[in-house]
């Protein structure tokens, strides 16, 4: 088992002691900027055997407890068994990591030992965690400071790192190899304290180091505004509400700010960096708690849009970015991710998320603030989005080290034929084709509110050719159902998959498709009791224990959750609602970025093994159910907020605090009568009217 607690930029990824054991091959350590800055961190209390009782991390803290076995103390005396309770606390904030060990002795007399301190810092790049080959620097030493020891290291990028491990009031004595011991004496029931704190460097640049007390109290009033902001759901589903709760503490967890406002990484411990699908979709998840992530985000993208054709990064002019990385490898050269743009999706969810900006809040101030980059993005579509000049954008990788598959669905055999053959590219994924309608529909309507009635026109007619065509090219007659993908010859990958769940969402379907999707969607080769599977059961790539042939992604289902929704396809969508939720069970409610597809049984969801937790756009799966079960679609124009609230099975009151809509927030009230949901509005102060739609089943 392994744990991880973050607060911005930096995160410590042990096992479930607290414990960075050496020669562990999980990847464990203190990381911050695509380096671990701590690769060992272990302790005993010499001559004393000691015993875990257990712990847990949540957010930025953990916390764990020790009991001891029967030893011998340093002047040689029997210690018996149980005598000890041991604490063993750490947060961080600012940038730092705080422990603090606490020891209580309930003998009757007096134990003299020492705690021993093991630790080490490889100062690796994540790429090299990952197993990667590349050229690095070498360690500059190990000196003893006077506060405790310092590791440093001079990487091939030029840049020196350093790690501070220091203590606070507490004598220590610094071996050679950077161990650290403690003098103990521990009087009969009377608590002692060992603190330290875990520092990293960069080429000077140091976090300040605050008091501990002031450090917590710090930490705990920024969680406090967190949640204050934020809404506050409660039902007779308690499963629901853990998830709900779940779900916003590791969104908080996942946010980071490079400056241009709170962005949420894509998730740990290894994409704990800015990307753009992830972190796009992650953030339109989060429009109804925290829209001002979704502004943050977009303008984190806005600021590294591409701007030239670089072959190596898969770069060109308006694309936004796929990942960007800061460690050894990466400003060294050695790896493309500086950033890396391989991402055909990412371009279309930026236009999608600024018109969902607008759509939630109103702020038309901030689209007029996006305006340059949305015609920049929009220019990338029609220029190098479709390189092969079928009407259709479409990827194929540029780089030596890129990503061959640049879809959601990127590992290498995620886009096959029928027969299992790899679709060659340039390949024109279904769900991308969606996202580029939803985005030109969007930006035709907000170029016509600024004033621009010529590209409103524009990018209204290109966008209902696209459908068009579409709606021929994608189309499986036998299979009844919208194809994976179009390979570089234009020919259908068939293969049966929940990509074209996504346009369902993005309105590029006609009717007659749209039903035929969402019905099959919930078939048994598809859902598999949990969720929609990413690949149909039936065909001959099916592995329910792959990456992305067979697996079920919680952000996948919600985002076929929304389209089931706004379509009317309300049984359906209670059906995927109900999995989820009671797959976060098996989860304690926290939803993992995917888990196994096997057919729902009598056991719970399997997990993947490396499968990221906490995972941004899993987290945000949550709030997407909300919004599917309120049915909210805000009109920013009629200054309106339509609702559709259906309560699924087995939920018979929601209320729901601190919506967050228009300029301010709606609080909501459900409850069950009979078939039907009767709501009511308690409060209002979003400057809109609200309009209740009832659902029909």
């Amino acid at each position: 088992m392994t744990q991880v607690i973050k607060e911005g930029d930096l995160f410590f990824y042990s096992d479930d002691n607290g414990d960075l054991p050496a020669g562990d091959d999980r990847g464990l350590g203190m990381f911050t900027q695509d380096t671990r800055f701590l690769s060992r961190l272990e302790w005993k209390l010499e001559g004393i055997p000691t015993v875990p009782l257990g712990g847990e991390a949540d957010g930025a803290t953990s916390c764990y407890r020790f009991t001891n076995r029967e030893g011998t103390d340093a002047e040689g005396k029997p210690v018996g068994g149980d005598l000890l309770d041991i604490t063993r606390k750490r947060w961080i904030y600012g940038g730092v990591v705080y422990e603090t060990f606490s020891f209580i002795n309930r003998g009757n007399r007096p134990v003299q030992t020492r705690l021993s301190l093991l630790v080490d810092a490889d100062f690796a790049d994540m790429f090299v965690v990952r197993g990667w080959k590349g050229r690095v620097g070498k360690r500059e030493g190990v000196t003893p400071t006077e506060k405790g020891v310092r590791f440093s290291y001079r990487g091939v990028d030029g840049v020196q790192r350093t790690t501070d491990v220091e203590t606070d009031g507490t004598p220590a004595e610094v071996a050679d190899d950077g161990t650290i011991r403690f003098p103990l004496r521990l009087e009969s029931n009377v608590c002692r304290s060992v603190h330290l704190r875990y520092v990293p460097g960069t080429d000077g640049e140091i976090p300040r180091v605050i008091g501990e007390q002031q450090s917590l109290l710090k930490l705990e009033e920024s969680e406090r505004e967190w949640f204050v902001g934020t809404p506050e759901v409660n039902s007779d589903w308690d499963d629901f509400n853990r998830m709900f709760a779940r779900g916003l503490k590791d969104l908080r967890m996942l946010l980071t700010d490079l400056g241009d406002g709170p962005f949420p990484v894509a998730g740990l411990p290894i994409y704990a960096v800015p990307f753009g699908r992830d972190s796009l979709i992650a953030a339109l998840q989060a429009l109804p708690v925290r829209p001002e992530v979704a502004k943050g985000t977009l303008r984190i993208l806005a600021k590294y849009q591409g701007k030239k054709e670089d072959a190596w990064r898969d770069e060109e002019p308006g694309k936004i970015l796929h990942e960007i990385r800061f460690g050894e490898l990466a400003r060294s050269g050695q790896i493309p991710f500086t950033p890396y743009y391989g991402s055909i999706d990412s371009t279309p969810l930026f236009l999608i998320l600024i018109a969902e900006v607008y759509r939630w809040t109103g702020d038309l101030d901030f689209v007029r603030e996006m305006v340059p980059h949305a015609i920049e993005a929009l220019n990338w579509i029609d220029r190098y989005g479709d390189p092969a000049g079928t009407g259709y954008v479409s990827y194929a990788m540029r780089s030596s080290k890129g990503i061959r598959n640049q879809g959601w669905k990127d590992s290498e055999d995620s886009v096959v034929h029928r027969d299992g053959r790899l679709a060659e590219a340039p390949i024109a994924l279904s769900e991308v084709q969606g996202y580029v309608y939803m985005a030109k529909k969007a930006w035709s309507d907000l170029f016509r509110l600024l004033g621009d009635g010529e590209r409103s026109e524009r990018l209204n007619r290109e966008a209902e050719l696209l459908r068009e065509r579409f709606a021929r090219d994608f189309w499986m007659e036998d299979e009844q159902f919208v194809a994976l993908a179009l390979d570089g010859e234009g020919k259908q990958a068939g293969t049966v998959t929940s990509n074209p769940g996504h346009c369902l969402m993005t309105g590029i379907l006609p009717p007659e498709q749209a039903e035929r999707v969402a019905r099959r969607l919930l078939e048994p080769d598809l859902f598999s009791g949990w969720g929609v599977r990413t690949k149909s059961s039936a065909c001959k790539s099916y592995d329910p224990d792959s990456y992305h042939n067979g697996s079920v992604w919680p952000h996948d289902n919600a985002l076929i959750l929304l389209g089931l929704k706004r379509l009317g396809f309300y049984r359906e969508a209670e059906r995927i609602i109900r999995g989820l939720v009671e797959a976060s069970v098996y989860f304690q409610h926290r939803l993992p970025e995917l888990f196994s597809g096997h057919e729902r049984g009598e056991g719970g969801p399997l997990p993947y093994p490396v499968a990221c937790s906490p995972q941004a756009w899993a987290a945000g799966t949550a709030f997407t159910i909300l919004q599917a079960i309120l049915g909210v679609e805000p009109d920013p124009v009629g200054k309106r907020i339509h609702l559709h609230p259906d309560l699924p099975q087995g939920m018979n009151r929601l209320s729901v605090r601190r919506l967050r809509l228009g300029q301010g927030v709606l609080d909501l009230n459900l409850e069950r009568v009979g078939d039907a949901t009767r709501t009511w509005v308690e409060i209002n102060t979003t400057g809109w009217d609200v309009a209740i739609h009832p659902c029909k089943r």
